[in-house]
């Protein structure tokens, strides 16, 4: 089983922010302070149904099509996901996600 990566703290919940990295090929280690982007610290609910969107060509017909559930389900899961997306952007201190790049 593969491990998830935390982003919240298991104790108070505060968001977590990653301080090194290490490339298992080479052995090089990056350190740092690093904020988590938005998309992941969504649930991995969030993040499969995100996927799944982007394959569906953000089309929320295939998308209700491939979960088998009516369109409304799927907007009212997508409204959802919206706003949790908005909260956790506010949550960030740096704006490390506002970059306006599209």
């Amino acid at each position: 089983m593969e491990k998830k990566l935390p982003v919240s703290c298991p104790s108070c919940r505060a968001l977590l922010r990653a301080k090194r990295f290490e490339c298992p090929s080479c052995n090089t280690i990056v350190e740092g302070d690093f904020v988590l982007p938005v998309l992941g610290r969504l649930s991995d609910d969030e993040q499969v149904f995100v996927q799944h969107l982007i394959k569906c060509s953000g089309s929320l017909k295939d998308l209700a099509r491939s979960y088998g559930v009516s369109y409304p389900t799927v907007r009212n899961r997508l409204d959802a996901l919206i706003e949790r997306i908005q909260a956790l952007e506010a949550e960030d201190p740096e704006g490390a996600e506002k970059t306006g790049s599209v």
